[in-house]
């Protein structure tokens, strides 16, 4: 995929819920100090491990219908999507290598080679 793909609450079904493989979904502010922390290190996952995984990123104050739905109270957050259900959670800033570790828990990286 290469960078993390901007999604909506109209979206959101076709993207993550609906999709294939596992969707890391970044909800985010522009006004989050932390979540500009955190960009770099979701952009880089959506880079090394895109033909895996699908980055997305959903901003929370356009879109809180989603936010509401999958109780988003503090951001950062990082929700891992597999078959259409929540496998993950992270809430906060976190090392890069804590991050895919969790992450990659959940993904089959042989489904894609």
């Amino acid at each position: 995929m290469g960078s993390p793909l901007n999604i909506n609450d109209s979206d959101f079904r076709a993207e993550v819920l609906e999709a294939e493989i596992p969707v890391l979904v970044d909800f985010w502010a522009v006004w989050c100090g932390p979540c500009r922390m955190i960009a770099p290190t979701v952009k880089d996952i959506a880079a090394e491990y895109g033909d895996y995984i699908k980055v997305t990123k959903l901003d929370i104050d356009h879109n809180p219908e989603t936010a509401g739905r999958y109780g988003v109270m503090g951001i950062p957050t990082l929700m891992l999507f597999k078959n259409g259900q929540v496998v993950d959670r992270i809430v906060g800033v976190m090392p890069k290598d804590a991050i895919v570790s969790r992450v990659l828990q959940h993904v089959d990286m042989k489904a894609a080679a």
